[in-house]
């Protein structure tokens, strides 16, 4: 790991206020101690640039946050264990992730108690990698009609009995819960989410748009990987997909890969969403920085040929092998966003949603030094998280 203080010069910084060319960002005892320009440093701070790291150009932006995320390079969060916790975290950190949610699968009871005890245990660890800011539970409460790649062997309806004993147990560590609001108990579910300060989202749903509406009223407030694994837009029934594209108190997640969802359909989303209320996500599992192969996700076998993940058995999408810097390349290259803008979806709007806006998700003062720099044609230079790297 390198010195948690150091100068970064002649970079195109990316906040929320734009670009600053020629920028300057100093992080000491790895936070954000300063951002300017040359021409405002006085004389002193001059003396920050004698072995400053010169970013020649390329773009410094705050670290991605990944709420959506199974795992990467061979490893799994149902794996349960800190060794694979530290190869997801130090692969997708590699990839420009800082900051991310442990995502689980649809499995029992007993495998989800190991999860969530992992979670916390890591949590509590000094990560040398990306952080793990929480637990997303996708599932079990979920419906076999849109399935995807989730078990549904385990799928049920919503046990507020097992999130009371979670929340009881491992204070704070749960932070998003996907479910079907259509599932019998599924509002109250949301319901007991949102006075617990845990984001409740539409998941794995064959719900009609009058009940995502009601489920919004109920609370839910975050759509799952959407168009994916939910009903669709019908112009006589518009589905949950129809819902999330017109409901602004739901933020929507996209898998921006190029294989989950058409480039038009993810500037439908870009035009139709509120500011603040689009997220990219990986939906990455196992497979992610591996060869082609057989895998396993959630207990079901996944074959991937040419980066591409699907259930052995059906051929189902099963996640991806996608990295937030992929997702941030894809939709400056095929969707037509810039910069500026990709990185607030992959950044400022996750870091809200999941209430660590106050802490991460921008570059500004204070703020801890989750930085991305690459070069112009986004290609990963280096990565900072709490201003530590260890490439």
């Amino acid at each position: 790991m390198t010195n948690s203080t150091f100068t970064l010069k002649n970079a195109r910084l990316v906040t929320l206020n734009g670009l600053i060319h020629d920028g300057i960002v100093r992080v000491e005892d790895g936070r954000i101690a300063y951002i300017g320009t040359l021409s405002q440093l006085t004389p002193v701070e001059q003396a920050w640039l004698t072995d400053a790291i010169d970013a020649d150009n390329g773009y410094v932006m705050p670290g991605f946050i990944d709420v959506h995320v199974h795992g990467g390079f061979g490893a799994d969060f149902m794996d349960a264990s800190h060794t694979a916790y530290d190869q997801i975290t130090k692969f997708h950190m590699e990839h420009g992730t800082t900051t991310m949610l442990a995502t689980s699968m649809t499995q029992s009871h007993e495998a989800l108690d190991k999860v969530v005890d992992a979670v916390d245990a890591y949590m509590k660890s000094n990560s040398k990698y990306a952080q793990l800011a929480g637990l997303h539970l996708e599932g079990p409460f979920v419906n076999p009609k849109y399935k995807g790649a989730q078990n549904d062997a385990f799928m049920m309806d919503a046990q507020i009995d097992w999130l009371e004993g979670w929340h009881e147990h491992h204070p704070g560590v749960m932070k998003q819960l996907s479910l079907a609001p259509e599932r019998d108990n599924a509002l109250n579910a949301i319901r007991w989410c949102r006075a617990h300060g845990i984001n409740a989202a539409a998941a794995h749903t064959d719900a009609t748009y009058e009940q995502l509406t009601e489920a919004a009223n109920a609370g839910l407030n975050q759509a799952v990987h959407t168009f994916n694994a939910m009903t669709p837009v019908h112009h006589r029934n518009p589905g949950v997909a129809g819902g999330v594209l017109t409901d602004d108190r739901i933020a929507a997640e996209v898998i921006a890969d190029g294989h989950h969802v058409h480039p038009a359909c993810i500037k439908l989303l870009v035009r139709s969403k509120a500011a603040g209320k689009l997220i990219l996500i990986t939906d990455a599992m196992s497979a992610a920085g591996m060869p082609n192969g057989q895998y396993d996700l959630g207990g079901l076998p996944v074959t991937v040929i040419d980066g591409v993940a699907r259930l052995t058995e059906g051929g189902s999408l099963a996640g991806s092998t996608l990295t937030m810097i992929g997702a941030i390349q894809f939709v400056t290259r095929h969707v037509g966003l810039s910069v500026e803008e990709a990185s607030k979806l992959a950044s400022i709007n996750p870091a809200k949603q999941i209430g660590i806006d106050d802490v991460t998700g921008s570059i500004e003062v204070g703020k801890q030094a989750d930085l991305v720099w690459t070069d112009a044609e986004l290609n990963i230079k280096k990565v900072w998280a709490k201003g530590r790297t260890h490439m």
